[in-house]
């Protein structure tokens, strides 16, 4: 069996890194994806690697010289690469294609040994390497049946996004067998080029052989082994992250993007807080059914946009502030405090990360729990010079709570040592406590000194479309900080989404009891894991204490590293104690990390 390597293109996409280089000498993690790819095809024992060169064709075929690579390598030159794609490029080969089995790729892959060993493994001589479509997969792909028949390749153009749930990626990594090349691909190959020229790409001649009685070729599926293609500088970076040898470096990578995994390969986020039982699909199909007016046209300004949030809070428009996510009010707010602020500690940084740390002070719980009650805040602060004080409620990472009338009691306290009061109930409708909102006309207006913080995107689970809003009394600073934010701070989807939420209220109600049951029955799944301790939470997210020779961070590796997914460890927060912060995913996935932490910790008694 050979291998055949199509490297001819200009990788324009990758611009100033592909100036004067070809595509697949560029470096991923310091190693060029060509001496990556050939030192894989070398454990293989091919009987040669045929490689169609094109743009910088002499200086690749140099630079491969130097690799110590001792399976035969026969070079073909496409002076055309420029003119042509990559049906040219493999209809240069296709003598080659003749002589022997072969495993065809493109230069631009790159993959863990295990999807080649996938490949070459299955007994089948003729098959196409496939992976369930993914958001981040671009190119064509195909529907298959049970059987693992390609029942119809999809192309660009033939791309139907009501249909992705069907679809599989093709990962641009064949095996075709002699047979195969020389009764369909080749023939097929010379009537397809001539009848429609070189500037078409070799998976349409595939998509032509399926659609004959008997095809012969069928899919091989992919389950979780990890490949990237790289066409541009955003996928260079992910794939850096995806494929480094150094643990450490790939958590810190992962880490440093705070969000955006829906680019990552089958990863499991349970670092980032959402509901994911909210929004439901019919708010979702009426935000698509205005996806374009919504796309085209400008969103309104600030005037408008406070106006929707008076209305789905029940409060005046001069006492509310609607933000690009709770971060954006978050930092303006922060900048209109004068004094010290009385912080809650380990809490969520975005506070004390936006105020100035000689003017802070810190209140840390003395429990294994990081609980606190409303006297225990008031017993603390009450002989310290503050003027401000940030409460989180349920906290963030602990998920403790204080009920509503308890709240009320501190903030009048506040009131009466003239402290303004700052409480960020992004995670408080997850609370067992009905009705407990502090966004109330009353509340707002007999209490001028609060500020009610609420992330929409962590408790609607619409993070995508960042919104979040501040309530006050304080009208002057609320009118300065709309003064501080753009104009047009949020988008048309988001405005679209606060026109429309309130008509999903029931849906939200619902969802909010799917949580609260699902997080207890996730405690109680994680109680199971031996070396866990649970504290319990009134959040979206449980904190659990980890047995003293257990590493936050160790775990948090071996988690992403063999099981692909992402947890939060705690050990910046907590003075280097062994805790971590899960979120509470649906019951599937939320099961998927529990099986995770009984592999690697076992199981109580």
């Amino acid at each position: 069996m050979q291998a055949l390597i199509l490297a001819a293109g200009m990788g324009r996409r990758l611009k100033e890194l592909t100036r004067n280089n070809t595509k697949c000498m560029v470096k991923v993690n310091g190693v060029t994806l060509i001496d990556r790819m050939l030192h894989q095809l070398e454990r293989e024992h091919f009987s040669r690697i045929v490689i169609v060169v094109g743009y910088e064709g002499q200086k690749l075929i140099d630079y491969i010289g130097t690799l110590d690579i001792t399976t035969p390598i026969v070079y073909i030159n496409n002076p055309i690469y420029d003119k042509t794609n990559n049906i040219y490029s493999l209809a240069l080969a296709k003598e080659w294609l003749l002589k022997d089995d072969t495993v065809l790729l493109e230069s631009d892959l790159i993959f863990e040994d295990s999807v080649l060993d996938v490949l070459m493994q299955d007994p089948r001589d003729t098959l196409a390497l496939v992976d369930k479509y993914e958001s981040w997969m671009d190119g064509t792909c195909v529907k298959l049946a049970d059987d693992d028949t390609i029942e119809a390749f999809v192309p660009g153009k033939k791309f139907k996004f009501n249909e992705i749930k069907d679809y599989y990626k093709t990962v641009n990594l064949y095996k075709f067998s002699k047979h195969f090349s020389k009764t369909h691909y080749v023939p097929f190959l010379d009537a397809y080029q001539s009848a429609l020229g070189e500037n078409e790409y070799y998976e349409q001649v595939l998509r032509v052989i399926t659609m004959l009685d008997e095809p012969v070729i069928k899919a091989k599926r992919l389950d979780g082994q990890h490949w990237y293609e790289i066409d541009d500088i955003q996928d260079l970076d992910i794939a850096e992250s995806i494929f480094t040898s150094d643990e450490d470096e790939r958590v810190k990578l992962l880490q440093g993007r705070y969000g955006g995994y829906w680019r990552y390969p089958k990863l499991l986020d349970f670092c980032y807080l959402v509901n994911p039982y909210f929004p439901p699909e019919k708010l979702k199909d009426e935000i698509r059914a205005n996806f374009d007016t919504l796309l085209t046209e400008y969103p309104s300004g600030m005037r408008v946009n406070s106006l929707l949030a008076a209305k789905n809070f029940g409060v005046k428009q001069e006492n509310i502030l609607l933000g690009n996510g709770a971060a954006e009010l978050i930092k303006s707010l922060m900048s209109h405090l004068e004094g010290k602020v009385g912080f809650i500690r380990p809490t969520f940084d975005e506070y004390p990360n936006r105020y100035d740390r000689e003017n802070a002070v810190d209140f840390t719980p003395d429990n294994a729990d990081y609980s606190y009650t409303a006297d225990d805040i008031i017993e603390f602060f009450s002989d310290k010079d503050i003027q401000n004080m940030i409460v989180i409620n349920p906290d963030n990472p602990s998920g403790n709570y204080i009920c509503k009338a308890d709240l009320i009691r501190l903030i009048k306290w506040a009131a009466d040592k003239r402290i303004k009061i700052v409480v960020d109930e992004s995670f408080v409708d997850f609370a067992d406590e009905e009705n407990n909102t502090l966004i109330e006309k009353e509340i707002l207006s007999s209490n001028p000194h609060l500020y009610v913080m609420k992330s929409i995107s962590k408790s609607y689970g619409v993070p995508g479309i960042r919104l979040g809003v501040l309530a006050s009394g304080d009208t002057e600073t609320i009118s300065k900080m709309k003064k501080d934010v753009a104009i047009w701070n949020i988008n048309s989807f988001g405005e679209f989404y606060m026109q429309i939420e309130s008509k999903y209220k029931k849906d939200y109600e619902a969802a909010l009891v799917k949580l609260r049951a699902e997080r207890s029955r996730f405690q109680n799944e994680l109680s199971r894991v031996s070396g866990v301790r649970v504290i319990p939470s009134q959040a979206n997210f449980v904190m659990v204490e980890l047995d003293e020779e257990i590493s936050p961070v160790e775990l948090l590796k071996k988690l992403l590293v063999k099981y692909n997914l992402l947890i939060k460890e705690l050990t910046t927060k907590t003075n280097g104690r062994n805790y971590l912060r899960l979120a509470v995913r649906n019951s599937e996935e939320n099961d998927v990390l529990v099986a995770a932490l009984i592999n690697e910790l076992g199981e109580i008694e």
